[in-house]
């Protein structure tokens, strides 16, 4: 054996990877909690309308305050959205998601405890005040824990849980209620898992990729690399700004009449779509929820897809404007003819396969919750993501009563559906004239 040789041997054998060479995947473990949370957090905000027959019956309520108690949800969490998008910029989402967590657990619990009419109204407020934070700190944490080329995905992962929670949200709360024999028991149960998943929030969520203790030097130097990237592309629009700021950009505009037009659509489906299925259908309350889960199970599928879809098509090549108005416009194009088929359908089957085909390609705009870091840059993601909100859940308050008011003076639902169609097409214009490729200067 040569000298040569024999050195060689002395030196260390270095493994084909090092515990540094191989990247670990913290941010999408990060994005299933949070697809975990706002599905938890859709089953508890729809927790009263699968307890309703019951709770109306007890309480004696007309229907009227039956209104106004589905109404105490959308108003104080539309009023949140932009005080709470301040407080994530200022303060960080990891505070503001566990207090929420805690504080939501805390009122749907409190609901359960609930004598009567006001004591549940005031639960319900309670409710929507404390969950107003989750949706735009998950807009935050996209902005500060994904390269802008992953984020599509980000956002499609976090807003899934919306169509996720609906689907099963019925079924999780009327099983509870049937296992316990008490929608009181019910509610409290649900809550109290809410405050567990807090704990969870706090112990894994942080506020930046590199101080969370999971995640290798890798990975934060591969995140870090992709902010400075995005940075440098937008040096003069990195401060933290206001949102009067904003209000001169028609971007700005086009992303909250984008998601005002979406949840025009979402909403109504999700309060009206059950009682339409009854009476304009003639389903019963079996054929309800497993219509319901069908429907809304293809906007979970339909949104995970159009993330990766959308992340695929930017990483071959194609623009950000020409990707997401693309998507979306066709979006918008198949929402508007599946809502429009559905008022001529008379098949009850093939009404749900239609609106199952609606709620597949509208979860496509759940890539919007990458457009308030697109827009404001990390700074100011959460008071952006805030302001779009709130956009979105003026029409989750107005949408059920218009409807209503177009059902009680039609006596049926083909208008309402047309009701939709016009949503649909405010949303259709607004995706494609919004500016994705942009910060907005401030």
């Amino acid at each position: 054996m040569s000298k040569n040789q024999q050195s060689d041997k002395l030196l260390p054998t270095l493994p084909k990877t090092t515990p540094q060479s191989t990247m670990t995947n913290v941010r999408w473990k990060l994005f299933i909690l949070l697809l975990v949370l706002v599905t938890v957090n859709y089953i508890d905000r729809g927790s009263i309308s699968v307890a309703l027959p019951m709770i109306q019956k007890e309480f004696d309520l007309a229907p009227e305050l039956v209104g106004l108690l589905l109404s105490a949800f959308f108003w104080s969490y539309a009023a949140m959205q932009v005080p709470v998008g301040w407080l994530i910029d200022r303060f960080g989402p990891r505070k503001i998601l566990t207090a929420s967590c805690v504080g939501w657990g805390a009122a749907t619990a409190g609901s359960g405890l609930a004598g009567g009419f006001v004591s549940m109204f005031i639960a319900r407020l309670g409710i929507g005040i404390t969950e107003a934070g989750v949706m735009p700190a998950g807009g935050k944490l996209n902005a500060l824990w994904l390269p802008e080329k992953e984020r599509g995905r980000g956002a499609t992962i976090l807003d899934a849980g919306a169509p996720l929670g609906a689907g099963v949200g019925g079924i999780a709360i009327a099983g509870l209620i049937a296992a316990t024999g008490s929608w009181r028991w019910a509610f409290i149960i649900a809550g109290a898992a809410t405050l567990l998943l807090g704990i969870a929030v706090w112990w894994y969520v942080r506020d930046s990729p590199r101080s969370h203790p999971g995640m290798n030097a890798v990975e934060a130097d591969y995140i870090e690399a992709e902010h400075l990237k995005e940075d440098k592309q937008n040096p003069e629009n990195n401060g933290k700004g206001k949102v009067r700021n904003f209000l001169k950009y028609r971007s700005f505009w086009s992303m909250c009449l984008g998601w005002f037009g979406f949840n025009g659509v979402f909403y109504g489906l999700l309060t009206w779509g059950p009682l339409y299925l009854s009476e304009s259908k003639g389903f019963d309350l079996n054929s309800i929820g497993w219509s319901t889960f069908v429907i809304f199970g293809a906007g979970f599928v339909g949104e995970i897809i159009g993330g990766r879809l959308a992340d695929s098509l930017r990483a071959k090549g194609f623009g950000t404007n020409k990707v997401m108005r693309s998507m979306l416009g066709v979006s918008a194009i198949m929402v508007t003819l599946g809502l429009v088929g559905t008022t001529i359908i008379f098949d009850p089957i093939t009404a749900v396969i239609m609106l199952a085909v609606v709620l597949f390609f509208l979860r496509w705009v759940g890539l919007f919750w990458a457009v308030p870091a697109t827009l404001g840059g990390r700074a100011n993601a959460g008071i952006l993501g805030g302001a779009m909100n709130l956009s979105g859940n003026v029409a989750g308050f107005l949408t059920p009563i218009v409807v209503g008011l177009i059902v009680g003076a039609t006596g049926g639902y083909t208008w309402a559906l047309l009701y939709f169609v016009g949503s649909a097409v405010i949303m259709g214009l607004a995706v494609v004239t919004l500016d994705y490729s942009k910060r907005l200067a401030i």
